[in-house]
């Protein structure tokens, strides 16, 4: 195996570091996981947050073959995909809404995992404000000197996927922990899918709205 065909370590490093820093920074991606997982406990916490992570795989594939690019530099491609992620969280966040009930954490738990998965996914994957993060980003790290540009997005996706799959599933946890307490008491628990939904509908309309 040639040398310069994997991430050399200060690249690995360096790139990991930021990363890190990045994926805890407060964003929408954090919101959504720390909202659904006071909303509907742990388990719903960690498997919306791990489908919010593999969503990076989908944006790294993009960024590696060139269609992301291609998706940025048409107007009428973001126009739609902005427009179809922006209503696809606000209607994730009616349904909290219009479902929100005192029963919710003992309900959340009939809830098949791989749905709430999938909800995390398709909420990353419709997000155009990610596809032009990777775009900045990834490029950044790329060595010109070692092997094709391509293959390190690849790789450096691999590793943005990974950590985030890691702090979003902490952090669906905890918040689910935290829910979990907060909704023993009925009145409180309702509350809780209440806020989670107006998150959601909060980023859905912000994406909508911003150029």
């Amino acid at each position: 195996m040639p040398s310069d065909f994997l991430l050399s370590l200060p690249q690995f490093s360096g790139f990991l570091a930021v990363a890190v820093l990045i994926t805890l920074a407060p964003g929408p991606d954090n919101l959504m996981v720390l909202g659904l997982g006071m909303a509907r406990g742990r388990r719903s916490g960690v498997m919306f947050g791990l489908g919010c992570a593999l969503g990076c795989a989908n944006h790294t594939l993009l960024a590696a073959l060139g269609v992301s690019a291609l998706i940025a530099a048409s107007p009428a491609a973001f126009t739609a995909l902005k427009v179809a992620g922006g209503l696809y969280l606000v209607w994730l966040g009616i349904q909290a809404i219009r479902n929100a009930r005192p029963a919710n954490m003992a309900t959340a738990m009939n809830e098949p995992p791989m749905k709430l998965f999938a909800r995390g996914l398709i909420a990353n994957a419709v997000n155009p404000k990610v596809i032009l993060f990777f775009l900045a980003f990834l490029p950044q790290f790329v060595d010109g000197a070692r092997c094709h540009a391509g293959w390190q997005i690849a790789q450096l996706g691999l590793v943005f996927t990974v950590e985030t799959a890691l702090i979003f599933a902490a952090i669906g946890w905890f918040a689910g922990h935290l829910g979990e307490r907060l909704a023993r008491r009925p009145a409180i628990g309702t509350w809780l899918d209440r806020v989670a939904g107006g998150i959601l509908v909060a980023l859905g309309l912000r994406l909508l709205t911003t150029r």
